[in-house]
C-alpha cells in the first residue's frame, strides 16, 4: 500500500488535534473529489512499518485525539490488509486514541459479506476497532461546506460502536 500524506496536527478531520494517514488507491472516482491524485494505488510513498511506528508514537501524546484515515479509500480490499496492523496496534497501545476511517463504501456495502468489492476477511475486525465511519461517496451535487466533517450531505458520522451494540445505525453526536 502507499500513502500521500501524513498530517500530524491536523484540526479538520475529526474532533481535537489528530494524526491524518491519506492513503492511495480509490476505485469510486467521486466526481469534484478534493484529493484525485490519491485514487492512483501507486500514488506517493510506500507504507511501510517504519511509517506505522511514526504514526504510533504521534497518536501517544495526551493532546492527540485519535487517528483519521482517508484518502483515497481506506477501505479498498488491499488497502484494509495493510491497515488493520496499525488499528490493532493504536487500540493495543494508545486506549486514549479514537480511530475516524473515511469511506466511499456505505456501513450497509461494508457490513454485507457476499459485497466482495467491500467486504474482505479483514473488515468485520476493522469496524470492531474503528470509534466513527464517515461512509459514502462524496456527491458534488450535495456538497455542503457548513457540514461539519464530511463533504456531502448523503454522508453519514456513524458511532461504530453503538452500531455494532445496538444492531443499527447509529449516528454520532457532533
Amino acid at each position: 500500500m502507499n500513502y500521500g500524506q501524513i498530517y500530524y496536527a491536523d484540526v479538520a478531520n475529526g474532533p481535537g488535534c489528530r494524526t491524518s494517514l491519506f492513503v492511495s488507491g480509490c476505485t469510486h472516482h467521486c466526481r469534484g473529489c478534493f484529493n484525485q491524485e490519491t485514487w492512483d494505488f501507486s500514488f506517493g510513498h510506500e507504507y511501510t512499518r517504519e511509517t506505522e511506528n511514526r504514526i504510533l508514537e504521534s497518536v501517544k501524546p495526551s493532546y492527540i485525539d485519535g487517528l483519521t484515515v482517508l484518502g483515497g479509500e481506506p477501505m479498498e480490499p488491499s488497502n484494509q490488509k495493510a491497515l488493520l496492523p496499525l488499528y490493532r496496534r493504536i487500540k493495543e497501545k494508545v486506549p486514549h486514541a479514537d480511530i475516524w476511517i473515511y469511506s466511499g463504501y456505505t456501513w450497509e456495502e461494508l457490513t454485507d459479506p457476499s459485497n466482495k468489492r467491500a467486504h474482505t476477511d479483514c473488515t468485520d475486525e476493522i469496524l470492531s476497532l474503528t470509534d466513527v465511519l464517515v461512509d459514502g461517496e462524496f456527491v458534488e451535487d450535495l456538497k455542503d461546506i457548513s457540514l461539519c466533517f464530511r463533504g456531502s450531505s448523503n454522508q453519514r458520522i456513524i458511532d461504530v460502536q453503538k452500531t455494532i451494540e445496538y444492531g443499527k445505525i447509529t449516528l454520532k453526536d457532533i
